[in-house]
């Protein structure tokens, strides 16, 4: 058995190789493509005549040294990039708007400056009661598919 194993080990070590692969590139997290290259440290030891649990014993080192001192700086060099604006959900929160259909603590609509139409209801921790047509609000949270409004300060223009 272990004359087999000795044998034809990279036919394992190449289809671990390609699964991890795969998977790799469904997450993209860098986890299964650090094992992945450990797999090919067994694949590649067991070229060189290494036995069978000594080639486990290599990948999975070799895994381990890769998942603890590899991945970190490449995840945060990664994310390093990443876009900052705002979206979803975040990029409605302080966005002002008017309201269409007068807005009370249960019901109303109001249109908002990126000129989606929303329901809504005033918040509770606001002082006003309800808000009329023409109004301008500002989104204090989003529940669900109702934005959460209070009434904006206006700004007197100076002369």
């Amino acid at each position: 058995m272990s004359a087999f194993l000795d044998s034809y080990a990279w036919i394992f070590w190449l289809g671990l190789i390609l699964l991890f692969i795969v998977v790799e590139m469904l997450t993209l997290e860098f986890t299964f493509l650090m094992i992945a290259i450990g797999s090919l440290g067994g694949l590649i030891s067991g070229a060189f005549g290494a036995p069978w649990y000594l080639q486990i014993v290599i990948a999975g080192v070799l895994s381990l040294l890769l998942l603890l001192t590899l991945r970190p700086p490449l995840l945060r060099l990664l994310k390093r990039g990443g876009d900052p604006a705002r979206s979803n959900v975040d990029a409605l929160l302080g966005l002002e708007g008017l309201v269409v259909h007068d807005v009370t603590a249960t019901t109303g609509q109001v249109k908002l400056a990126n000129g989606d139409i929303w329901t809504a209801r005033v918040s509770p921790a606001s002082v006003a009661p309800g808000l009329h047509r023409g109004e301008h609000i500002l989104v204090a949270a989003i529940d669900g598919a109702t934005a959460i409004v209070v009434p904006a300060e206006r700004k007197e223009p100076t002369a």
